[in-house]
């Protein structure tokens, strides 16, 4: 019979590590969390110094029975869930939801389900970690009052269903920030110029940039600057001015931590956070490979940390020195200073044993497993080896007083390239002549030149977005994905093409959000929470005074939101449509997506219709009326009512002044109006309002 009884969290693990530990051992899963508030009431007692309630989470109650009947039957008790603070809170509820204060329980963690690291971690046993427990529960107790206090004002004001969140709030928040940053973007003009210039004796011209002159850089904004500049060059004869060398290292990348992981699984597989948090977690409880059953192939998949253990440093170099030569070990690895978030306890994401290749585990992976273990494989090899170096060439060219640069440059070692290359990383195309010098003979051929316009700030991504949040210091790895799960599913945002787009439903929450809560969507307030609530986890902060110094405040924004948000509350406000059922006037409602038409006589005449909100201007096609639309995923656009026989459409809001350079309509884009014809281009001030003065 076995004498000790090991608790994880998933079913999945369960298998694995009982192979490990042999017939004294006995491993049962609680299934993730066993306890946790009520999901009725706020769950949180405020009048005693906010302790929180608990209770077995429904369908948990057969679980914890038989968990109670091993209990029973062991001499000692081992807790081996996760090795973040959520592991650690859930180890703590079983201790409590299964009363083993009495018992001998230890606390055990392992970064990787392998055999080494699962016996070693029962020979470094210790207490739950009390921090770390109140760490998790302040966050719980956190996001339980922001999610429980505000949400119903929302409801109230605008419809039932909708949530706000400590978290979800502010990345909605800089969603909207940055539609409106591309909104209100007016675009600048400029344009290249390129020379081509041809060396005797070589096929291919050589193709130099426009710098300036030799004073310095000059940009060609118009079209005008470009014909006084080709004017200038009339004849020119073309002269090389310099030539430096030298050369350029591209350090090896880190090793991926879970925000690393999900903006490159985003970028290079297309995956979505939450799809590549899935995956991970599988490669991570194990995968059966043919020949040595079921072995977890990845380490913990939560953490901020770059850290490599000595072990797997040690492999990575022989398995560099023997598979690419000694050359391409890095001596000493690129690590990322610690800062104060970084959970150090745990080890960058990286392969359990490096010797297992992508290849050699393709046939027991499947085709998404095989693609993010690969990519987690690659990063690991390279992020042990050595730089990659270039040289590089830079020639000055001159013509009648203006200036070409041409640059170039070549890998003369490959380093952690010929392993893992980034996304972004381009090919150079100018290949430059060998022996190019001062005496080099150029003979003009022709000039190339293009009008581009600058570009906005480009819509967020799942991708950026976590970037973003890192930056910011807001949230942590757990949270990433769960965060933009929700402002998806709550149709705050929708996702085209990879970009994400808010919705008017989207815009209103923030509005809302920014107006009688503003402190839930500061960003610098939800950073400096992250740093207190690191704070407890250090064992600095009592958590008990933060959540005591926060609700009170919380508290009287949301009495003072539920008197003074009343105007905000959409009303059903008359349209001029008239029900064709029975003859009343149609109001708009508001509903999920957006607003519709209704009767008033509901529940006697349920009519709805699509609301079509005219905004006073002409279609420039048809003559018939423009209309704010919205696409399928929610987002608005502005186009002509007659559609489909008229297929007119803009994304941002007519005007009604037409473009005096070429008659098109001018849209209104901040306080400025832009022609809607791209290659026209022109912008001017909005006109003043009489009634206003602006």
């Amino acid at each position: 019979m076995a004498k000790y009884l090991v608790i994880v969290e998933s079913p999945a693990k369960v298998k694995t590590i009982k192979k490990f530990l042999g017939p004294n051992y006995e491993v049962v899963a609680s299934n993730g969390h066993v306890r946790d508030m009520p999901k009725s009431q706020l769950g949180i007692d405020i009048e005693n110094d906010y302790e929180p309630k608990y209770i077995t989470i429904r369908g948990k109650g057969d679980i914890l029975a038989n968990l109670r009947k091993e209990v029973k039957k062991a001499e000692k008790i081992y807790l081996a869930t996760d090795p973040d603070r959520e592991g650690e809170a859930i180890s703590w509820h079983l201790t409590k939801a299964l009363k083993l204060e009495d018992k001998k329980v230890y606390r055990i963690t392992f970064n990787e389900i392998t055999k080494n690291a699962v016996k070693e971690s029962l020979k470094n046993a210790r207490k739950v970690n009390m921090d770390l427990v109140d760490a998790q529960q302040a966050r719980r107790v956190l996001d339980r009052m922001v999610g429980y206090r505000i949400s119903p004002v929302l409801w109230a004001k605008v419809k039932r269903g909708l949530s706000a969140g400590r978290v979800q709030s502010v990345a909605l928040r800089i969603i909207c920030d940055r539609e409106d940053e591309i909104n209100a973007f007016i675009p600048e003009e400029y344009w290249t110029l390129d020379a081509l210039l041809h060396i005797p004796g070589e096929k291919k011209p050589l193709v130099a940039k426009y710098y300036g002159t030799s004073e310095g850089k000059a940009n060609i904004s118009s079209e005008e600057e470009l014909k006084d500049i080709l004017k200038a060059l009339e004849g020119a004869e073309y002269k090389v001015a310099e030539v430096k060398k030298g050369e350029r290292v591209k350090k090896a990348p880190l090793p991926f931590t879970t925000s690393t992981l999900q903006q490159e699984a985003s970028k290079v597989l297309n995956f979505s956070t939450q799809k590549t948090m899935r995956l991970a977690q599988q490669l991570y409880e194990g995968i059966d490979i043919k020949g040595n059953g079921t072995v977890g192939i990845i380490t913990y998949l939560r953490t901020d940390s770059t850290r490599v253990s000595e072990e797997a440093e040690r492999q990575a170099k022989e398995y560099i020195d023997k598979t690419y030569g000694s050359e391409y070990a890095a001596v000493s690895a690129n690590e990322k200073k610690a800062s104060q978030k970084i959970q150090d306890a745990h080890e960058a994401i990286r392969p359990t044993d490096i010797e297992r290749t992508p290849f050699e585990l393709k046939d027991s992976l499947s085709r998404d497993q095989f693609r993010l273990y690969q990519l987690i494989w690659k990063r690991f090899v390279a992020s042990r080896m050595n730089p990659a170096k270039y040289e590089t060439t830079s020639v000055k060219i001159d013509g009648n007083g203006h200036r070409f640069t041409v640059a170039a440059s070549k890998i003369i070692f490959d380093g952690f390239m010929s392993v893992y290359t980034e996304e972004e990383e381009k090919e150079d195309n100018n290949i430059l002549v060998k022996g190019i010098d001062k005496n080099t003979k150029l003979e003009f051929k022709a000039f190339e030149h293009k009008q581009h316009f600058t570009q906005p700030a480009p819509h967020y991504t799942e991708a950026s977005l976590v970037r973003a949040l890192e930056e910011l210091g807001i949230g942590r790895p757990s949270t990433y994905a769960p965060t933009i799960t929700t402002i998806l599913a709550r149709r705050y945002v929708v996702k085209e093409n990879k970009n994400l787009y808010v919705t008017e439903l989207g815009e209103v929450v923030n509005n809302m959000m920014k107006e009688a809560f503003p402190s839930i969507v500061d960003v610098n307030f939800t950073a400096n929470m992250e740093v207190l609530l690191d704070g407890v986890e250090a064992g600095t902060v009592n958590w008990k005074t933060l959540i005591a110094n926060f609700y009170p405040d919380l508290d009287e924004a949301v009495q003072k939101a539920e008197k003074e948000l009343e105007h905000v509350r959409i009303a059903d406000e008359v349209s001029d449509e008239v029900c064709d059922v029975c003859g009343r006037q149609m109001v708009i409602k508001y509903g999920p997506h957006g607003r519709f038409l209704a009767c008033p006589g509901f529940p006697e005449c349920r009519n709805t219709k699509p609301y079509l909100e005219k905004i006073g201007i002409e279609c420039p096609r048809c003559g018939k009326d423009i209309v704010l639309k919205k696409t399928k995923k929610g987002r608005k656009y502005y186009g002509c009512v007659g559609n489909p026989e008229c297929d007119f459409m803009v994304w941002q809001k007519p005007s009604g002044e037409k473009c005096p350079k070429c008659g098109a309509l001018m849209l209104e884009k901040g306080n400025k109006l832009v022609c809607s014809d791209e290659a026209c281009g022109h912008v001017m001030n909005k006109p003043n309002n009489p009634q206003t003065g602006n």
